[in-house]
């Protein structure tokens, strides 16, 4: 054959190629690309992958998990929703029915959690009851037995504790009320503009470390920003210490997961007769979606997975303090009551067997002095925030917010109280390490919320395959 006939042989194959595709340009990305694409492999400062954890999350945990916490002990949580906002006064209500929180009535709920936060054995609880009562009244009485005054003197002493990471609600105030978790749950009320960017500014801005001369990347109150803002933001945040870069993650991660949960169960429907609640990929798009946040939005849902493996990490530690034979889910229940420590105690060991926790050691672990002060500054720009959440205008926000806060703060007290943990007594109450009911209830409500937005992840993926 000739030099023409082999040109003609080359010039057919490649009309060839082109009429079956293999010259044509790649599809389009799909919306679940945009949005996912970025979230995969292994996480800063982490030795964990985003696909391990979406495995253990939502098949091995999730269930369970969300099981525990529709029992009675888990789901009523009392809370101040009256308390001023500390910060500014002005303020803005949000008179949406959707934005209102309705409290308990006295009789609906659980005798055994009313009357007192029962954790341990009768005689141990008594104890407790006797001391809870001493420090109400601002004196330990010198009537009480010397076991006792000794007792409230040490409870005194981890009420004061420098290991707490959240300005806690006065429980024992007329203004604070339990309420039913499962009938005011966390979704989409409609709270939103300059008032909600309000919170979020104040919480990044000025607890976050950063300097003013930083600019946020797609801050709604900041305008003219571009490319080489967000540059700069970053190389700024890599070049902090592990701790504060840390802090901001675990910020930004718990953003993250509120917009996925408002994104999730979000006003689809109104009549008349009922409300529709479902996923909104609009919604979740414009808050995720790669092009759309300009590369923000699968920055900040990997964020959310640096988030799910401190509070993992931090249930993995304090499994020896529910392990203890005293303790008790108690809500006057006896039955319900063993079976969910039951429950609680095969939860922690499944993540307990979580084969690749965070490592936390790594944080503070510098020159002792600078290390304290480090810690010291992270505990009291957490606390901080919690104290923001009062500012909040919508108070079903309001309720998540102070809860979740207060979760992740407990999740922070147990990881810097490994040595705590380890030397509490077998039996009876520990003095040394500590956790109130609420403190237990907002702990494993907020992991709730973050493993529940892990497990949404894989619906919004879902969802999104097919759209372009």
């Amino acid at each position: 054959m000739g030099r023409g006939s082999g040109f003609l042989i080359g010039l057919l194959g490649a009309v060839w190629l082109l009429g079956s595709g293999h010259g044509e340009q790649q599809p389009p990305e799909t919306a679940a690309q945009r949005c996912f694409c970025q979230v995969s492999g292994y996480l800063d400062d982490c030795t964990c992958d985003v696909e391990t954890i979406d495995r253990f999350n939502n098949y091995r945990l999730f269930p369970r998990l969300q099981k525990l916490l529709e029992s009675d002990y888990f789901r009523y949580y009392k809370v101040n929703l009256k308390r001023p906002c500390p910060f500014w006064n002005d303020i803005s209500q949000c008179g949406r029915r959707d934005c209102a929180v309705k409290p308990c009535q006295s009789d609906e709920v659980p005798v055994g959690i009313k009357s007192a936060s029962y954790k341990y054995s009768e005689e141990a609880n008594n104890l407790i009851e006797e001391c809870e009562q001493a420090e109400r009244l601002g004196a330990v009485d010198e009537s009480l037995s010397e076991e006792t005054q000794k007792a409230v003197l040490q409870w005194t002493k981890h009420d004061d504790s420098s290991d707490n990471f959240c300005e806690a609600d006065d429980i024992q105030s007329p203004d604070a009320e339990y309420v039913d978790l499962l009938l005011n749950p966390e979704r989409y009320t409609g709270y939103k503009g300059p008032d909600a960017w309000k919170i979020w500014n104040v919480i990044y801005e000025e607890n976050c470390f950063k300097p003013q001369t930083i600019k946020r990347p797609l801050n709604p109150l900041a305008s003219g920003q571009g490319k080489s803002e967000e540059n700069t933001f970053y190389s700024w945040l890599e070049g902090l210490c592990v701790e504060k870069r840390a802090f901001y993650r675990l910020i930004s991660g718990l953003h993250a997961s509120i917009n996925v949960h408002l994104s999730a169960r979000y006003l689809l429907q109104e009549t008349w007769l009922e409300k529709k609640w479902g996923h909104n990929i609009t919604e979740f798009q414009q808050r995720f979606d790669g092009i759309l946040t300009e590369g923000e939005g699968p920055r900040r849902l990997k964020n959310l997975y640096f988030l799910y493996l401190i509070e993992l990490r931090a249930l993995s530690k304090v499994l020896p303090f529910f392990e203890r034979p005293d303790f008790q889910l108690f809500t006057g229940n006896k039955i319900q009551d063993e079976e969910n420590k039951m429950l609680l105690l095969e939860i922690l060991h499944e993540i307990k067997s979580f084969p690749l926790h965070f490592d936390e050691n790594s944080f503070f672990a510098g020159d002792r002095k600078e290390a304290h002060k480090l810690k010291e500054d992270f505990r009291l720009h957490f606390r901080n925030i919690s104290r923001i959440m009062d500012c909040v205008g919508c108070f079903k926000c309001r309720l998540w917010g102070k809860l979740q806060t207060q979760g992740l703060g407990t999740a922070l007290k147990i990881l810097f109280s490994e040595k705590l943990i380890a030397n509490m007594p077998e039996s009876g109450p520990s003095y040394e390490f500590h956790l109130t009911r609420q403190e237990i209830v907002s702990l494993f409500n907020a992991f709730g919320r973050i493993s529940t937005s892990v497990k949404e992840l894989e619906n919004f993926r879902n969802l999104l395959q097919n759209i372009h």
